[in-house]
C-alpha cells in the first residue's frame, strides 16, 4: 500500500425505508480535517485522471455504480515511490479511500451506468488558485493502463 493511503470499510445499514451509510466522521482515525464535500460523476468507460494536490488530502467513496480508482506515488522520498495501487469502489463493497497530498490519482467508471463519487477533501476548493496539478490520463510516465 502506498505510504499515507488509508482505507476505511464502510457499512450500509438497510431497512424497509431505504439505506444509510456513514462515510466519514470527525472521530474516525482516518479523519484529518474538513474542507468541503462534493460529488463528481463519470459515465461508463470515462477516465478522470491524473491529478494530485499539494495542500489537501482526498477521501473518495463511490455511492452509485462502480469505479476503478488508481493511485501512483510520485514522491521521490517516499518508501513506496513509483508504487501503484488500485481499488474497485462500489456499494457492493463500500470503502472510503484516503489519498494523501502529492499522490497522483484518478478513476474510471466501470459500471454499465454512471458512477457517482463523493469526495470530502481536507481543504475547500480555491476557485482562484486551484490546488490541482494535472497530467494527461494516457500520455505520461505512470505505469498504469486504463484500457484494461
Amino acid at each position: 500500500m502506498i505510504e499515507g493511503v488509508k482505507i476505511k470499510k464502510l457499512k450500509v445499514i438497510p431497512d424497509e425505508r431505504g439505506r444509510l451509510m456513514e462515510i466519514l466522521r470527525s472521530d474516525d482515525d482516518i479523519f484529518k480535517s474538513f474542507g468541503q464535500v462534493y460529488m463528481t460523476t463519470a459515465k461508463p468507460g470515462v477516465v478522470k485522471a491524473w491529478h494530485y494536490h499539494k495542500k489537501q488530502d482526498d477521501n473518495f467513496t463511490c455511492v452509485h455504480g462502480k469505479m476503478r480508482l488508481a493511485l501512483y506515488d510520485a514522491r521521490e522520498r517516499s518508501p513506496t515511490y513509483k508504487e501503484v495501487n488500485e481499488f474497485v469502489l462500489s456499494l457492493d463493497d463500500p470503502t472510503l479511500v484516503s489519498i494523501p497530498k502529492l499522490v497522483y490519482h484518478g478513476f474510471k467508471c466501470i459500471s454499465d451506468g454512471e458512477a457517482i463519487v463523493i469526495n470530502a477533501p481536507t481543504k475547500p476548493y480555491n476557485h482562484k488558485k486551484p490546488d490541482e496539478y494535472r497530467i494527461d490520463p494516457y500520455n505520461n510516465d505512470i505505469p498504469y493502463d486504463w484500457g484494461r
